[in-house]
């Protein structure tokens, strides 16, 4: 069986059954993406190949890999092409999509080929700029002098492409790009720009080039919602017999898809996202569309992940048939999320019956092992919101969310195996960890110099300000309860465990 290419699809395209096909000829570059995992390939250009099918914008994307350790090789071995697949129920009916994604031109490696990533500068077709590089990808790293080599943040490295840009067209008002990130951080595109600047600054770049980035360089806000599980290995042998030819980088989703932009009219005259009936929103307020989705569906998944990995589950679907955990979620959605939020009741309780249909999806096996890369930042902006917006209501801790605290700081208690790996042990089970590395580090060197005070380890942890952007030890309990909490979750089962505490909050 022959993998998915542009010569395989040119000879085999009239022998391919249900599948539908993006444009094949070549389309001129109009966006640079940052990411090229399994999320933007199944949100973004899915959404861009359709607007292409339907002659609605007819350009083509160049993905830009944004971490040393990705997958670019493998795209450009594929000619850029792979499989969409979107799968659910609604109103009872199977829906399944199969599409092939023709819309990147190529993928590129700024680590072994930084020059080739700056020329991406002297595209001037190139007008749009597209992100995910998870919530930890927007962040400041303070540098002194501007890099000669490809800098690690995803900040850094856009304020060098702006720079030879900007000096490519001699500071040209008509050269300035459209910036859309897609990063689950509140403001994030204004937070962008914040970091942007603030590099400009650092490296002592003219003051023209600043005012350049600020007037003539648009910056928007964003959300975006699609459950997205990736390749679906357990039942990859299946589909390709299915498909007719191979595909390392097959992807599959849920079929809801929503793209929140706050943006003025002009962007929506050149993304007409609308005409190709896709679920993208244009909005002047993003934040209570981001408030809704980030605590309820992020904040679910991030609630209860960790907890039913330690039960034994290994997927989203899993959890929810698990009585325990699915007990879990009532709780902490309807008895701690929701109260809240200051929405009609109307609306959240619509939203929530969604979110937990969509976790039910029966096709879509989202690996819980999965939704823990980069879990702190993570529970910092899903979570933690919920657990002090609580107390400020009530005066008392959320015992359900608090106790997913204990078990995030459980999950990082931190060790390293024989290949140097972060991992942590529980039950005899061994499970890889995955975050920045620098958090990897401080909770390793943390957990190894408090492995004999649980006490002294929540109170580290809890008063670093770096990680939550407050003291949380100041608040009355905080520490008590979680310390408690850790103590019977290493003492005991965790079906015990997870057991009492769901009976005590009945």
């Amino acid at each position: 069986m022959n993998y998915l290419s542009r010569n395989f699809l040119n000879e085999n395209i009239k022998d391919l059954n249900n599948i539908t096909c993006g444009k094949l000829e070549k389309l001129p570059e109009k966006i640079i993406q940052f990411g090229e995992g399994n999320f933007l390939r199944a949100f973004v250009d899915w959404q861009i190949n359709k607007l292409n099918s339907k002659n609605l914008f007819n350009g083509s994307v160049v993905v830009v890999q944004p971490i040393k350790n990705g997958t670019v090789d493998i795209l450009n071995e594929q000619d850029g092409l792979y499989t969409s697949i979107q799968r659910g129920i609604i109103n009872d009916k199977l829906i399944e999509n199969y599409e092939i994604i023709t819309c990147i031109s190529r993928g590129l490696n700024p680590y072994t080929n930084w020059q080739a990533y700056l020329d991406l500068a002297k595209v001037d077709t190139i007008k749009y700029i597209i992100s995910n590089t998870t919530e930890a990808g927007i962040s400041y790293t303070k540098t002194d002098t501007i890099p000669d080599s490809c800098p690690d943040s995803f900040p850094a490295k856009l304020t060098m492409l702006l720079y030879y840009r900007y000096n490519y067209s001699k500071g040209s008002k008509n050269a300035g790009y459209r910036i859309i990130p897609c990063e689950l951080i509140e403001s994030n595109g204004d937070r962008l720009k914040e970091i942007i600047l603030q590099h400009s600054k650092d490296w002592n770049l003219e003051e023209k080039f600043i005012e350049w980035v600020d007037k003539y360089n648009s910056f928007y806000n964003t959300l975006v919602d699609r459950i997205v599980p990736g390749y679906p290995k357990d039942e990859i042998t299946i589909l390709e017999n299915k498909l007719g030819y191979k595909d390392k980088l097959l992807v599959s989703s849920e079929i809801f898809h929503l793209w929140v932009i706050q943006s003025d009219s002009n962007l929506k005259r050149e993304l007409p996202f609308h005409k190709a009936d896709l679920n993208v929103i244009w909005t002047d307020d993003i934040t209570p569309y981001r408030t809704l989705k980030v605590r309820i569906l992020n904040g679910l998944h991030t609630t209860f992940t960790i907890p039913s990995i330690l039960l034994g589950n290994e997927t989203v679907k899993q959890s929810m048939d698990d009585s325990l955990i699915n007990k879990m979620i009532q709780i902490a959605l309807f008895e701690e999320i929701i109260p809240t939020l200051n929405f009609t009741k109307s609306e959240i309780e619509k939203y929530a019956s969604a979110v937990l249909e969509r976790f039910r999806n029966p096709f879509i096996k989202h690996y819980l092992i999965s939704i823990t890369l980069n879990s702190i930042s993570k529970f910092k902006v899903r979570v933690l919101p919920t657990i002090l917006k609580y107390y400020e209501i009530k005066g008392k801790l959320p015992q359900v969310t608090v106790f997913s605290f204990a078990c995030l700081l459980r999950w990082y208690m931190i060790t390293k195996d024989e290949k140097n790996n972060f991992i942590t042990k529980y039950n005899n089970k061994c499970y890889l960890v995955n975050d920045e590395q620098n958090i990897l580090n401080y909770f390793f060197e943390t957990f190894l110099n408090k492995s004999n005070s649980i006490k002294d380890y929540v109170e580290t942890i809890l008063s670093n300000k770096s990680l939550w952007d407050d003291d949380l030890t100041k608040i009355d309990g905080m520490v008590e309860t979680i310390v408690k909490y850790l103590k019977v979750i290493n003492e005991n089962n965790f079906d015990i465990v997870l057991q009492n505490l769901l009976e005590k909050n009945k």
